[in-house]
């Protein structure tokens, strides 16, 4: 049993409208022995996996994947099955799965949804060590293994604070790409898009940036506005501080000017050696080193987004309690095992470290990491420990207002305002509380995840505040332009050259990718075929086309899906098995027909399908469409169209020398054909062409664009020379006018 190719999908495709991993699986030899004829193979995996027992499969019920097992089956849909089970457990829950025979016999297809396709690449690779070593009755250690997806889930997969913007995008219907391995992401396309990098917004100012990073600076700033901080000064050096420290009255907090997540700082120093080492601690981890006066009380964190408080956190001190038995060192080691902490971003709680500031603060405890501490004895490992409890119900008006002053005075759009108070449903002013620093690109785990209370929006507030401002095109406020995607057997280029020439006579700045290139206003900037994934990225990128037209590649969209997740206007020219006899996949009429039709699938609610009315293949694809349906037929004699017409559908046509628009059985002339109107011959055979003319006419409609802007972009598309000598392929006839 081996894999034998892996595709790529990362978009809609003909499984699923979002990524999936497509794996080739060679059964080998288990073609022939299912999972009930492998002795103790199921027995095995759901001791492995138990979790499995979630999986409803095609029974359509808890337990439905067991019952398959036990039934029998192969081991490409057990393979399915392990592979998402492993995604979920380590990362985050998927569920959408298949698995499909090829045409050579013990080939299937396993397609899986995924998040990110190496994580699942990898996710699958163990899967089927998994399942080969439950067949073999050979060890297999699950918790490591998932130990390690986790770690590469941390390396692989957007982080939990750009993941949860991410997702309250799509939920919103924003589109996202990233733009690197690590968490730089656009939300949107073309003109329309945002961008974040974490809790970082294209809105972000660097020189807010810069200024949180000084906390002096900070402190002057909040002080100037009146926002409550705690008196304090920078000092130069061992007796500086010390002499701070006196002035401010101890016991005071020492940490570094611009380091930030509690790096280098030491807090409740009460004599002069635990100031002077807590100077060497800040001083190593900063540019310069800060004293400060005590706040008493519990930190928190309250999340700032524009003009709102959105959400508040508060924590204890980090503390492990004595059994009277371990050492210090072995109760920090025994609190670890704790699977709620760990060294990446996703986990809830930190990883305890007995650092310099811990062996200091222990020292002051009357205690070191060999010490034995009675029973019960609540023993301190850090001040400030995690974020865990949600607070936002209980945060005073006045708390907030004073939040929001920190960020806005700083001048961060989205920022974690830590601050010191006994109780965050009092104003600070009057129990003596502060606001003790501003940090910009703030972490939204512990509002996501907190371990007491229920999870915020904060994803939602962000996207929110991304996409509120006013725009000056329609569907800007979910992050789109007008996106045209052509789609068919032939024609499709000349159609994709129709449709961007029509939109740049409405006014567009205007993107197109084709068989002949990529173009973005009047600038060529490939002249290769640019149907593929890389050259349609370029065109989803680029920050100043507010126009999108794709030509999709059938072969592209079985190898690589869709690279947009919804589309306004889908155009299907026509579908003609015979015309990709070349390519064995594409042979398959079932999948090209899945192909072509993939982006009538993602066609927006708001938005229409455009089908060739005279091929009833193409013509019953708008069953699958969400949105509305404009056919277009050659003349309205033929019986297609007249039975369309009958039907009350939309319907673009030829009639008496001109292109006519029919709704609802009334007609009405568009405008006059820019081409000679045959009058001895048939039109199909007279100008071929004009398939090409009538479908991106339909489209041109669809998008609402004026009758002059469809004419002009008809006329300047037929008045070129050919795009391609293959005139069945594209359609344009050279210089016509």
């Amino acid at each position: 049993m081996q894999i034998r190719n892996i595709l790529a999908l990362v978009g809609p495709n003909i499984w699923a409208n979002y990524p999936v991993l497509e794996a080739w699986v060679d059964l080998g030899d288990f073609e022939s022995k299912p999972s009930n004829a492998l002795p103790g193979f199921n027995g095995r995996l759901m001791a492995w996996l138990p979790s499995l027992i979630e999986h409803r499969c095609s029974e359509g019920r808890r337990g439905g994947f067991f019952s398959r097992l036990a039934d029998g089956t192969w081991l490409g849909h057990v393979l399915e099955h392990v592979t998402l089970e492993l995604q979920s457990l380590a990362h985050l829950p998927v569920g959408y799965g298949r698995t499909r025979e090829t045409s050579e016999r013990g080939v299937y297809r396993v397609v899986v949804e995924c998040r990110d396709h190496a994580f699942a690449e990898l996710c699958l690779r163990i899967g089927l060590e998994l399942v080969l070593a439950a067949v073999a009755d050979l060890p297999f250690d699950v918790p490591a293994q998932l130990r390690r997806l986790r770690e590469m889930a941390d390396k692989l997969c957007l982080g939990p604070s750009t993941q949860a913007i991410v997702s309250a995008a799509q939920k919103r219907g924003i589109p996202f790409l990233r733009l690197t391995q690590g968490n730089l992401v656009q939300l949107g396309y073309g003109k329309a898009q945002r961008r974040i990098w974490a809790a970082e917004t294209a809105k972000t100012c660097a020189l807010a940036e810069s200024i949180a990073q000084d906390k002096e600076l900070t402190r002057q700033l909040l002080y100037a506005v009146g926002v409550p901080t705690p008196a304090g000064r920078a000092v130069q050096d061992r007796d500086d501080a010390w002499a701070a420290a006196l002035e401010l009255g101890l016991p005071v907090v020492v940490k570094p000017q611009d380091a930030n997540h509690g790096r280098g700082v030491s807090i409740r120093l009460d004599d002069r050696s635990a100031v002077e080492q807590a100077f060497a601690i800040a001083a190593r981890e900063g540019s310069g080193v800060m004293v400060e006066e005590l706040v008493i009380g519990t930190q928190h964190r309250v999340l700032v987004v524009g003009d709102q408080a959105v959400a508040a956190s508060g924590g204890e001190a980090e503390q492990v309690t004595a059994d009277g038995v371990r050492t210090v060192a072995e109760l920090v080691e025994l609190a670890n095992q704790d699977p709620s902490r760990g060294d990446d971003s996703a986990q809830p709680l930190t990883t305890l470290v007995l650092d310099e500031i811990s062996l200091e603060l222990l020292r002051r405890q009357g205690l070191d990491q060999t010490s034995v501490p009675a029973l019960g004895r609540k023993v301190t490992i850090h001040y400030n420990g995690d974020l865990t409890v949600d607070e936002t119900d209980r945060l005073h008006p006045d708390v907030a207002a004073d939040c929001v002053a920190a960020a806005q005075t700083v001048g961060l759009d989205v920022a974690g305002i830590d601050l010191i108070a006994e109780d965050i449903g009092r104003p600070l002013a009057e129990q003596h509380g502060a606001v003790i620093e501003v940090n910009a690109s703030p972490g939204l785990v512990m509002h996501v995840k907190p371990l007491v209370g229920q999870p915020r929006p904060v994803g939602e507030a962000i996207v929110a505040h991304l996409f509120a401002a006013p725009h000056l095109f329609a569907g800007a406020e979910l992050g789109r332009v007008p996106l045209v995607a052509i789609s068919g057997s032939v024609g499709t280029t000349a159609v994709t050259t129709m449709v961007a020439a029509m939109l740049r006579a409405a006014g567009h700045h205007v993107g197109s990718a084709s068989a002949t290139g990529l173009r973005v206003g009047d600038r060529t900037l490939s002249e290769r075929d640019a149907t593929g994934a890389g050259e349609v990225r370029r065109l989803l990128q680029n920050p100043f086309v507010d126009a999108i037209v794709i030509e999709t590649s059938p072969r592209h969209v079985l190898r690589e899906g869709l690279l947009f997740d919804r589309c306004a206007v889908a155009v299907v020219t026509n579908l003609r098995p015979g015309d990709h006899t070349g390519d064995p996949v594409l042979a398959d009429s079932a999948l090209l027909s899945k192909a072509i039709r993939a982006p009538v699938d993602v066609v927006l609610p708001e938005g229409s399908a455009v089908l060739n009315g005279d091929d009833p293949e193409v013509a019953a694809m708008a069953g699958k469409c969400r949105g509305g349906v404009v056919y277009f037929a050659m003349q309205e004699t033929s019986a297609s169209a007249r039975g369309l017409i009958e039907e009350g559908a939309s319907v673009v046509l030829i009639a008496d020398g001109h292109l006519v628009s029919v709704q609802k059985k009334r007609a009405a002339r568009v405008f006059p054909l820019p081409f000679p109107w045959p009058s001895d011959q048939p039109l199909a055979q007279a100008a071929p062409f004009v398939p090409d003319v009538l479908a991106a006419s339909a489209a041109g409609m669809a998008l609402a664009l004026p009758a002059r802007a469809i004419r002009d972009g008809v006329e300047a598309t037929l008045s070129q020379p050919s795009a391609s000598s293959d005139s069945s392929q594209h359609g344009l006839p050279g210089s016509l006018l």
